[in-house]
């Protein structure tokens, strides 16, 4: 089986861009493993302990760890490693984390205001992920400025 081609536009050294036409004899590779749920991802932060102490309040995850620079929290589906640094939230675009249902969107919503979270959008805070999608989602920031995504997929 071969991946159908596609071209890529590249810049040249010139500033031109320029049409790059992919060989349509590259094989699609079957790989012989599925990735599973997110084990653990790390991000620089100012402080820590405090930013775990955010997580634990605003997102119901639990402290898994210390380590000499940070802390480690997380739930059953992901671990988040906070270690001690230079924030970088445009590293990340942002993070998504699915929620079974509009309501558990709609409670989440809720929650994140009492908590006072900066969430983008207000008063419309609850959209499509992009327009046309059929996923809704609603987007907040956490103390160091990452961006961080809950969303139902489907809109059900």
């Amino acid at each position: 089986m071969f991946a159908t081609p596609r071209p890529r536009a590249v810049a040249c050294c010139n500033g031109s861009w320029h049409v790059l036409a992919c060989s349509a004899k590259v094989a699609a590779m079957k790989v012989p493993f599925t990735i599973g749920t997110v084990g653990h991802f790390g991000l620089a932060v100012r402080d820590p302990r405090r930013s775990a102490k955010w997580f634990v309040r605003v997102l119901g995850l639990h402290k898994e760890f210390e380590f000499e620079e940070g802390v480690a929290v997380g739930n059953d589906n992901v671990t988040i490693v906070l270690s001690k640094g230079t924030p970088s939230p445009k590293t990340i675009g942002h993070m998504s984390f699915h929620l079974p249902n509009m309501r558990a969107l709609r409670k989440a919503l809720g929650y994140l205001k009492k908590q006072k979270v900066k969430v983008e959008d207000p008063g419309n805070e609850i959209g499509p992920e992009v327009p046309g999608s059929p996923h809704m989602g609603l987007w907040f920031y956490d103390l160091d400025g990452y961006r961080w995504e809950l969303s139902v997929q489907g809109g059900q």
